[in-house]
């Protein structure tokens, strides 16, 4: 390993990611900044090797197997396992699921660094990244009930008309919004969902019986 860097650049993680060289993080950095910055070092790896939308599905793989299994999320999120356990456990997941050698690196490097509980965040920026080096923008939206293919279309047709980009949806159902949805694009959210629309009109109304109650006292 050899090096001793408290802090790094894209261009330290890419020579890490090329020359599989483990670099040491600091602490103090926002898991948001640390999870876009290791994503960017891994997008560009890839795309210099032609090998970006292969990684890409061995990221939605991933994301799968994490939804479905409480024991990776364990192994990926628990203190409780050392940091040569991780680095071991992502070498297996990585041999079994057939990952690329980028992603394998790439797991196994956020395992040395102590960094694999932020491996959501790291699946999302790494979506991101890719959408952003081909000019797309990614959008997530929640919805009360599946969207059939139609809406998913209209929808699409929208967000592009309106970003000016072509745009790639990721929909996940929440019954619990009750109806209508949520759509994220970048840092911006639009709730128009069914329980949002509740929540405001009950601060309304509990705003408005505070308010009643108050004039009857001063009365």
């Amino acid at each position: 390993m050899g090096r001793s860097l408290c802090y790094f650049t894209g261009q330290n993680l890419r020579e890490s990611l090329t020359n599989k060289e483990f670099i040491p993080v600091a602490s103090h950095q926002t898991s948001g900044a640390a999870a876009r910055r290791y994503a960017t070092a891994l997008v560009e790896t890839a795309l210099e090797s032609k090998n970006l939308d292969a990684v890409l599905t061995d990221f939605a793989d991933l994301e799968a197997m994490l939804g479905v299994s409480p024991d990776l999320q364990r192994a990926v999120t628990s203190p409780l396992f050392d940091r040569n356990e991780q680095v071991a456990a992502m070498n297996a997941l990585a041999d079994k699921a057939k990952f690329q050698k980028e992603t394998k690196h790439f797991l196994m490097l956020l395992a040395q660094n102590r960094r694999l509980s932020m491996i959501s965040a790291v699946i999302a920026a790494v979506r991101d990244a890719a959408a952003d080096l081909r000019g797309e923008v990614n959008a997530t939206v929640q919805s009360a009930s599946k969207l059939s293919g139609a809406q998913e279309k209209a929808l699409v047709d929208a967000l592009s008309k309106t970003t000016g980009k072509s745009v790639n949806i990721k929909v996940e159902v929440r019954e619990d919004l009750i109806g209508g949805m949520v759509v994220t694009v970048g840092s911006k959210m639009i709730d128009d969902s069914v329980k949002r629309k509740l929540e405001r009109l009950e601060r309304a109304l509990t705003g408005g019986a505070n308010q009643n109650t108050q004039i009857d006292k001063a009365s």
